[in-house]
């Protein structure tokens, strides 16, 4: 008896040897059945999407529920790649009189991100060739929020005032050095607040660009007289360079409708060369006068960004997800609003990877809800624009973990 009860379990054992065991938890997550939107991928429909070790493991049409561990029930919602600002200030810090530079005006990301369905920021040149390193080691490092960066032309980054008006301090070759020392970071050259009527800072910036095989993003404007818009975006910018700030209208910058509320003709001629309209919202740089003529012209920004800093983030911009919404106010569709929070700015600052679903991909998820109704949104000059749809963020994964979940959509009952 005692052999055949040997016998039974030997070949037992090796029957399970030989069989292929199906894991009933083959995926970390899945989010079912909400209306998928990757723009890359040309998806636009309702779609599961399943995650597996931080990575996109699957996007189909129908993924059982018993593979997962964690189910999310997206039915209602729309699921889209983990959001890009591509325009913050995170060098924070308690330097007195440093402005966005390790001082009290820039923000940690972390708290600003996640509840926006952001999972990528690339800072706008708060730090320079010779602050970097502390930039890295004190935000970058420390951030849960994938933070890349513009490095500013001015070797001290943007610590305001007549820091930034030093010419002499703008160092190409100096730029490129640490730009190409973090290739994984550093996706492009910032030049910000000069003031003079000179074209050398320009340049120098572009140069830093071309070395460093990055985009230029220029914050442009405050010189008196006003240096030619129409010659930065033909002249001197490259296709793939960014204008930020797009729907601004400044002292010393011409601004991109005129005083009859017409988009000028050059500023088409730009977009089509390839030059980058970015919103950079800001605390002073968008304006309704500027953006809804320019949207009902046709001219549609490239990507959509926060310029995030203190002086931004309670008044009329608030957050990515809320300059979203703005645009889906002014006629932008949702799938072009996506795009330009997610495969477009990916695009721009070179780091492909990023903004997109496809399988294998890092697993960035945002959910966001849709909300019909009456709303209020505000410009920098605190004029209201009246809306009827109005975006939220419900749940965040970043590298496969859940970040921020409004409604506890990934969670359990308490009671279970």
């Amino acid at each position: 008896m005692k052999s055949i009860v040997l016998k039974f379990a030997f070949c037992f054992g090796m029957f399970l040897l030989a069989t292929p065991m199906v894991s009933a938890q083959a995926y970390d997550m899945l989010i079912k059945g909400g209306h998928v939107i990757d723009v890359k991928n040309d998806i636009d429909k309702v779609m599961d999407v399943a995650i597996k070790q931080g990575k996109i493991a699957k996007v189909d049409s129908d993924i059982s529920e018993g593979q997962a561990e964690v189910v999310v029930n997206a039915e209602g919602f729309y699921v889209v790649p983990g959001l890009l600002d591509i325009h913050t200030h995170n060098f924070h810090g308690t330097v007195p009189f440093g402005y966005l530079n390790n001082s009290f005006s820039a923000l940690p990301p972390d708290g600003f991100t996640f509840r926006s369905g952001v999972t990528t920021v690339a800072d706008a040149g708060s730090s320079g060739w010779k602050d970097f390193r502390k930039f890295k080691e004190q935000v970058i490092d420390r951030s849960k929020t994938r933070v890349l960066a513009f490095l500013n032309i001015v070797g001290l980054g943007m610590k305001g005032g007549a820091i930034e008006q030093n010419v002499g301090d703008m160092d190409p070759k100096l730029t490129t050095m640490v730009a190409k020392q973090y290739p994984d970071i550093v996706v492009g050259v910032k030049l910000a607040h000069y003031n003079g009527f000179d074209w050398t800072p320009t340049e120098r910036t572009v140069e830093a660009g071309k070395q460093a095989g990055i985009p230029v993003m220029i914050d442009f404007g405050g010189s008196e007289p006003e240096l030619s818009i129409k010659n930065l975006f033909l002249e001197k910018l490259r296709p793939g360079d960014i204008f930020t700030h797009a729907y601004a209208n400044v002292k010393g910058r011409t601004p991109i409708v005129n005083e009859n509320g017409k988009v000028r003709d050059f500023v088409f001629e730009a977009q089509k060369k390839g030059i980058v309209f970015d919103v950079g919202h800001g605390g002073g740089s968008f304006r309704f006068d500027q953006a809804i003529p320019a949207m009902e012209q046709g001219l549609k920004p490239n990507s959509i960004s926060t310029d995030l800093h203190t002086g931004s983030m309670n008044g009329g911009m608030k957050s990515q997800i809320n300059v979203m919404s703005k645009f889906l106010n002014m006629d932008m569709s949702l799938k072009e609003v996506i795009a330009a929070s997610t495969w477009q700015p990916a695009q721009i600052i070179q780091r492909e990877d990023l903004g997109h679903l496809s399988e294998g991909a890092v697993a960035d998820v945002a959910v966001l809800n849709l909300l019909k109704g009456n709303f209020g949104f505000i410009d920098v000059r605190k004029k209201k624009m009246i809306g009827n749809q109005k975006l939220e963020c419900e749940l965040t994964i970043k590298d496969g973990i859940v970040m921020y979940d409004l409604n506890g959509l990934a969670s359990k009952p308490w009671n279970e």
